[in-house]
Parts: structure tokens; C-alpha cells; sequence
């Protein structure tokens, strides 16, 4: 008799990724943190986890991203690492790991991959990071690029602000895309550009685009999941859509427990444990022998 097998859900890897641009196959792309949310994550189907930089503003309280060190990423990863069966893993190499030089940022990649367990790499900039992404493809590294918005140039920036709405601008960052994608990156984020820019240059790459604040009209779309769900508090960008309000919900249920346990009723008898023998009887018999 033959056994009965059970089937699991194909990997999600770089080529498929690659692929879905052909296929016209829309990319979906969260961000994770941890072990419970990457579990959740990945088991709803998504199609690529990042480990973003954005673990400093959602999850270690940072103003921006630029703070983020590599240990406290690596420790992310790692975590993030263990909750993911399915989906691709990326990780955000942040602010300081790969401006210095390129034989750094290539020591810094590999420690995604052989520590970390990550299958690919996110790194901002364009142009002028076309020559570290060929030495990352040497290197045997998957590369994810990143342009338009992107919030590791704070600074030059002066802020979260829109990219791209001037012609000039506009082929900027077309120029930039395009250099990524002939040094053979496999995705590029779009992020916080005009939409019919975004169409522009989803129509100029080979690699898929990944929209975030870009339209509808990238192949595909990644918010951090801590929008998503509703767990920031504060503004919400104008991109994001909440797909629930667990904030809410969250602040509700600890309020409920507080005045549960103040009127005693929390726990209550079925959530407590009960002796085989009742200490009481025990005690009594001992006292009258």
C-alpha cells in the first residue's frame, strides 16, 4: 500500500520572483521582526518577508532608521529566520553597513546569509551602487534595490518627503533604476514616487518593481506590517491601508485583564490548578493520628 503524501507549499525563491514579472503575476511583500509575526506571516502566503530597517521606528523606538545597527539586525534576522518555511527571506542592510567601502558591505552580506539565514539582501541607492551590487552577484548574493524614497538619505532629503515630481528628478531616478537593474538585482523597491513614474520605470526594468507609495502599477507591493495591522500609533501615511486596528484591540483586552485581576476575576477557578489529594484533608488526618 502506498503512503499517502502530503504536499507542502512550493519555496518562494529568487528565479520564481524573478519570474513573476513574465507571468504578470503581482509580488506580495511584508515586513517582519520576529518569530510569531514571521510564523503568521508566512503561513498567510506571503510571497517575500523583509527584514526591514524599520525595526528601529516600529519596534526599537528610533526616530528613523539610521540608528539600526547590524547586530540588532542580525539578531531580527535570525529570529525572523526561524518562524519563515515558505516565503523568501530579505534582509535590510542598514545605514553604515555597505557607505564605507565595498569590500565591507560584501563581508556584511555574507553575514546575512551564513549567520542570519537570509536569502537575499536590500540595499538603497542607485547608480552609485550599481558596482557593489556586481560584486555582490560575485559573491553569490541575491540583491534587492531600492529607490526613489529611500529613508537612509534622511538627511539629504530633509525628511520623509515625495521623490521624483519634476522631470529631472523624475529621470534621476529612472537612471538609477535602470543601473540596477543592468548590474542584475532581481526586485527593486519603489518608494514614495509618482505613480505614473513608477509606471515608467516598471516598463523600463527586467527586474519586478515593488511598490510602497508608488501606485498600482508596480509588480507588486510591501508595507510594514506593523501599518497593516494597525499597531502604530500617530499618523498614517497616506499609502498605507489598515487592514485591521489591533492597537485598539490590544489596549482594550490589557484593560479588560487590569480590571479583571483588581476584582478578582481573573483567574478564576477552571484557570487554576487543583491538588490530587486537597491539602486541607492531608492536614486534618495528619493532626488526628
Amino acid at each position: 500500500m502506498s503512503q499517502q503524501s502530503t504536499s507542502q507549499p512550493a519555496q518562494i525563491t529568487v528565479p520564481k520572483i524573478f519570474q513573476r514579472k513574465f507571468n504578470r503575476d503581482k509580488i506580495t511583500c511584508l515586513t517582519a521582526y520576529d518569530f510569531s509575526m514571521a510564523r503568521i506571516v508566512d503561513e498567510a502566503g506571503i510571497d517575500i518577508i523583509l527584514v526591514g530597517d524599520s525595526v528601529g521606528m516600529v519596534q526599537l523606538g528610533y526616530d528613523s532608521t539610521l540608528p539600526v545597527g547590524m547586530e540588532e539586525m542580525l539578531m531580527h534576522v535570525r529570529a525572523v529566520r526561524r518562524g519563515v518555511g515558505r516565503a523568501l527571506l530579505v534582509a535590510d542592510m542598514p545605514y553604515g553597513s555597505f557607505q564605507v567601502s565595498e569590500e565591507e558591505a560584501v563581508r556584511n552580506a555574507l553575514r546575512f546569509v551564513k549567520e542570519g539565514g537570509a536569502e537575499a539582501v536590500k540595499l538603497e541607492g542607485g547608480v552609485k551602487r550599481a558596482s557593489l551590487v556586481n560584486r555582490l552577484m560575485d559573491a553569490e548574493v541575491p540583491v534587492m534595490g531600492h529607490v526613489g524614497l529611500t529613508p537612509q538619505s534622511l538627511l539629504n532629503f530633509g525628511g520623509f518627503k515625495v521623490q521624483g515630481q519634476t522631470e529631472a528628478a523624475g529621470e534621476r531616478i529612472l537612471e538609477d533604476a535602470l543601473a540596477l537593474d543592468a548590474a542584475g538585482v532581481f526586485s527593486i523597491v519603489l518608494e514614495g514616487i509618482p505613480r505614473d513614474l513608477a509606471q515608467r520605470i516598471t516598463a523600463a526594468v527586467k527586474a519586478p518593481t515593488i511598490g510602497i507609495g508608488a501606485g498600482p502599477d508596480c509588480d507588486g507591493q510591501v508595507l510594514v506590517l506593523n501599518d497593516l495591522l494597525g499597531l502604530n500609533s500617530g499618523r498614517v501615511p497616506k499609502f498605507v491601508r489598515q487592514y485591521a486596528h489591533l492597537r485598539e484591540s490590544a489596549a482594550s483586552a490589557i484593560s479588560e485583564f487590569i480590571e479583571d485581576v483588581k476584582n478578582s476575576r481573573f483567574p478564576s477557578d477552571q484557570e487554576s490548578y487543583h491538588s490530587e489529594t486537597p491539602h486541607g484533608n492531608r492536614i486534618q488526618s495528619i493532626s488526628n493520628a
